[in-house]
This record gives structure tokens, sequence and C-alpha cells, in this order.
């Protein structure tokens, strides 16, 4: 409430700044007759067991209430970016975990033959294999993607797009 108060007595005294204590009771008359938020009841009446009966300074209590709200948006701005700088903190923090423990993935180059994951899973699939192959890389893109071409007759897309933690070196049992 103190912090409200003195920007209050400066916009009322805005004319004449040095007699603003001519305001103060003006103003002390409107917060004792303001309804607390938290307790629901005004000081004056918690103090006195009634309502205070008065005339209200309707300028005075829009100044105080537009005083209240800057200070609660005030407040309100700090927080939000108080809990945006703590949570860019923790994502750094995840990050850097992240990447300690995760190894590099395999660079693969155009021609090489490689098995893909099989992505797509449903009933009856316990038993099949877990990978398709061979494929050939047709084309690297950017952060560990390429595009992959089937290779012979078998299971699985002709032409498709996927990651390199999906991939694996395609190796021939002869």
């Amino acid at each position: 409430m103190h912090r409200i108060l003195i920007p209050v007595l400066s916009k009322l005294s805005h004319d004449d700044p040095a007699k603003w204590f001519k305001h103060v009771p003006t103003v002390q008359r409107v917060i004792n007759s303001s309804t607390s938020r938290s307790t629901k009841y005004t000081p004056f009446e918690l103090m006195m067991g009634t309502r205070m009966k008065n005339k209200e300074d309707i300028k005075v209590n829009e100044v105080l209430h537009e005083e209240y709200l800057n200070h609660l948006m005030h407040e309100r701005d700090e927080m939000r970016n108080d809990a945006k700088k703590n949570i860019l903190k923790v994502q750094e923090e995840n990050r850097r975990n992240y990447d300690k423990k995760r190894k590099k993935a395999h660079q693969y180059k155009v021609g090489d033959f490689v098995a893909i994951q099989r992505t797509q899973f449903g009933t009856g699939l316990k038993l099949r294999r877990k990978f398709y192959g061979p494929y050939e890389v047709i084309k690297v893109k950017l952060k560990d993607r390429y595009d992959v071409k089937k290779v012979g007759q078998h299971e699985g897309p002709n032409i498709t797009s996927t990651a390199a933690d999906h991939m694996k070196m395609w190796s021939r049992i002869t």
C-alpha cells in the first residue's frame, strides 16, 4: 500500500508539490473506506464494526485504483520475466546434460547401403524384423537427415526420408 501512496499524493499535488500534506487526510479516508482484497472488509469496518459514512472523493479513488493496478501489472511483469529466465536456465541445463550423454550420429555418404528402422507398429508385428533393408542413401540433408531409396524387392517404402538415429549400416552375410 505504501508503494501506491506516494505516487497518488504526487498526482494529487501536481499543481503545488510543496502542499502534498494537504491531501493526506483525503487519501487516508479513501484508503480506510476501501475494501481489502484479502479480508473483504474496509479497515474502518474492522476497527469500528460499522461502515464509514462519508462522501467519497471520486478523483482520489480513481487515482488510488489506477496506481494499485499499475503496481500489480508491474509486479506481474517482473514475475513473468523472472519465470522466463528460470525456464531458459533449466532448458540450457537440460540441453547440456542431454548433449553430454548423447553420442554423435553416424555420418552416412551418398551411395552407402543402410537398413532403416520400422517406425509404424501394429498387431502381429512382434516377430517381424525391426529394420527394412537394404536402402541406398541418395541425398544427405541437414541435421542428420537422409533420403533413401529401396534396393531390390523387400518390405518397406520405395523412397523415404529418415534420421540417422533410425538407420544402421547394411551388412550382408555371405
